[in-house]
């Protein structure tokens, strides 16, 4: 099994041509501050046709500082910082909890690029929250309604029970409560971009967050 999965991990490519198109990258051009390089960035991958570019990992740490890592969805990019969303009661809640500070990553393989996010987490106020959950889809109110994320779960069948339940209670009540659901904003320190280059010669530009203002720096590849 190991040979079979070294033989097909040999066979793949990275940015295959047919796919992938290797944009040039001048970052002398870049912006003064990320988030509008960040916004030209994520148009242009949704108008590549990049699936679910909204989607990105999310990296933090437990109380010891042992690390975690999950996918979740962007919510929001502006003033605030790069926003997401979760029940507080659950692993990653919990995680930021005890120390509020995380990393996201982007990648968007239809242009060869990423961008990589740091810096401390807040919570929102919890009315800015449950605004955020009611504006989005009836399913995603179900399953926020479900919660107890991340328990131990003892069947299928009791899941599909809540799940059940929840949906109805959403579709009944479009405006039902979930105390626990809480939004994070993350304000970067660090914000990179990565463009990949065919020959290998990948632009990474990062930015850095002054006492005023932003400085770059472009980093070896």
């Amino acid at each position: 099994m190991a040979s079979d999965l070294h033989g097909l991990l040999r066979s793949l490519r990275v940015w295959d041509p047919r796919v992938t198109e290797l944009r040039p990258f001048d970052p002398a051009a870049a912006p003064a501050e990320p988030l509008t390089l960040f916004t030209e960035w994520f148009a242009e991958a949704v108008a590549a046709g990049q699936a679910e570019p909204h989607t990105m990992s999310l990296a933090t740490s437990d109380a010891e500082g042992r690390p975690d890592v999950r996918i979740v969805m962007l919510h929001r990019a502006d003033a605030d910082g790069w926003s997401f969303a979760t029940h507080a009661t659950s692993h990653k809640g919990g995680q930021l909890a005890a120390r509020p500070y995380a990393a996201l990553a982007f990648y968007w393989p239809v242009l060869g690029r990423q961008v990589r996010v740091r810096g401390p987490v807040t919570a929102a106020p919890a009315e800015e929250s449950q605004g955020d959950l009611h504006a989005r889809s009836t399913g995603a109110l179900a399953a926020a309604l479900t919660g107890r994320q991340s328990e131990v779960l003892g069947s299928v069948e009791e899941l599909e029970r809540a799940s059940e339940a929840a949906w109805d209670r959403a579709r009944r009540e479009p405006d039902a409560p979930v105390p626990t659901w809480t939004l994070y904003h993350l304000r970067p320190d660090t914000v990179e971009f990565f463009q990949g280059d065919e020959h290998r010669r990948h632009v990474r530009l990062n930015y850095r967050r002054k006492q005023a203002g932003w400085g770059q720096e472009l980093l070896w590849p």
